[in-house]
């Protein structure tokens, strides 16, 4: 039987696994509130999904550095509370019938500036209550709850939306005061760890340890490439399923559902298929895999949509929880414990720095083809053209095994110097 990984993390394994869900029936309510209620343009849509990554490039250089300075299961706690009041604003303004594009921008905005502070802090949660040698268990076990996420959630959001409408994204605020609680429970740890040095030496050493280091190096490169193209395929989906293929609320809720079971999946067996390849190795071929399967879409409307969703969804989650099994222990293994707040702070900058132009790229993309070729051809060529892209994540990623095999204790000697430099 698998050694516990103690209370501190199965609490935040719980409060983090209820949010999941939660997260996942605003995901799903937003554009569907856009696209049935207000009658949004794809555009539009493009416009509050770059919203959800807004914060990234405006606040993800200095979160690193606060969090660091900040005692960070209170940050987590503030974080939630704060995401709480920006979702139930959107069905207050329903029911009062204020809704617009502008209030959800600024809503799912404000989720998002929280949300890049929650992310740094809960990167560093898992290795300050976990020992190094169970981490990647841990990142698979939220892992796996972040796929029954995928898989649950979005049958339950259709669920919610047909009978609740708006209301529905009450469930996503309950679900932020439930995981508060978690925090409020958990024994008091991650006070701040760093003291010296000014916060512009703290942000600068934060990209300069991300670049410095060869495998650090490879995986910011390999998840810009995937970010700057992954996001089109995410944020067109809804209008190719809606508006292109004629899809219901209900059966885009449950071919979601359907094929995120392939993230389940993943989540369970990337540990193992790690052990065997690398976690290097396994990165770089889900990454092109993951990219690749995107490609199904394009079976549509020839074979049924539901199943094609479905199928293309479960593929792409399957070799999604590969990656982010992957990722965070292959960063973790290269710097100190001191570091790794500013350090995933400026990896997060740079690599999800890109994601809301991605996004704003894809709802401008179908926009201006939907005259020229019909709204169901302008969303499946501009999802295969942003699925080719994100593929060429593969070349960065390939050296990042033999550079964990050989540079750590070069690794370790750079964080060294460049901390030295900063003090």
């Amino acid at each position: 039987m698998p050694q516990s990984l103690g209370r501190g993390f199965n609490l935040f394994f719980v409060g983090k696994s209820i949010s999941n869900v939660g997260d996942r029936v605003t995901v799903f309510v937003v554009p569907t509130l856009m696209i049935f209620v207000l009658h949004a343009s794809a555009f539009q849509v493009g416009i509050v999904a770059m919203a959800q990554y807004l914060g990234i490039p405006l606040l993800g250089p200095v979160a690193g550095v606060l969090v660091d300075r900040w005692d960070k299961r209170l940050t987590l706690l503030v974080c939630d509370l704060v995401r709480v009041l920006a979702v139930a604003v959107i069905p207050l303004a329903y029911w009062l019938d204020f809704l617009s594009t502008p209030l959800l921008f600024c809503s799912v905005a404000v989720v998002s500036g929280a949300t890049i502070f929650f992310n740094v802090g809960y990167l560093v949660a898992v290795p300050a209550v976990v020992e190094k040698e169970h981490l990647v268990r841990a990142y698979s076990r939220l892992e796996g709850s972040g796929s029954v996420a995928e898989v649950a959630g979005p049958s339950i959001a259709a669920a919610l939306y047909s009978a609740l409408g708006a209301a529905s994204l009450l469930v996503d605020a309950a679900s932020y005061l439930v995981s508060a609680a978690c925090f409020r429970w958990m024994q008091p740890w991650g006070e701040r760890t760093v003291a010296q040095g000014s916060v512009w030496q703290r942000l600068t050493l934060g990209f300069r340890l991300n670049w410095q280091d060869p495998v650090l190096r490879r995986v910011v490169l390999a998840a810009v490439t995937l970010n700057s193209g992954g996001p089109i395929f995410v944020t067109v989906l809804p209008v190719l399923a809606y508006r292109g293929l004629g899809v219901s609320v209900g059966v885009f809720g449950a071919a979601m559902s359907a094929g995120a079971v392939g993230a389940l999946l993943g989540a369970l067996v990337a540990p193992k298929i790690s052990e065997r390849l690398g976690i290097g190795r396994t990165l770089a071929w889900a990454l092109l895999l993951h990219c690749l399967v995107g490609l199904g879409v394009l079976a549509a409307p020839a074979v049924p949509a539901g199943p094609v969703i479905a199928a293309t969804m479960g593929c792409y989650g399957f070799f999604m929880s590969c990656i982010n099994v992957c990722s965070a222990p292959a960063r973790q293994s290269r710097m100190s414990a001191q570091h790794q707040g500013v350090m995933h702070a400026a990896f997060r900058t740079a690599t999800w720095g890109v994601i809301p132009l991605a996004a704003l790229v894809g709802g401008l993309a179908v926009s201006l083809l939907t005259g020229p070729l019909g709204v169901l051809d302008a969303a499946r060529w501009t999802m295969a053209g942003g699925t080719l892209l994100a593929a060429c994540s593969f070349l960065p990623a390939l050296g990042i095994q033999s550079r964990m095999d050989a540079d750590l204790p070069k690794a370790v000697d750079t964080v060294t110097e460049l901390a030295e430099a900063t003090s």
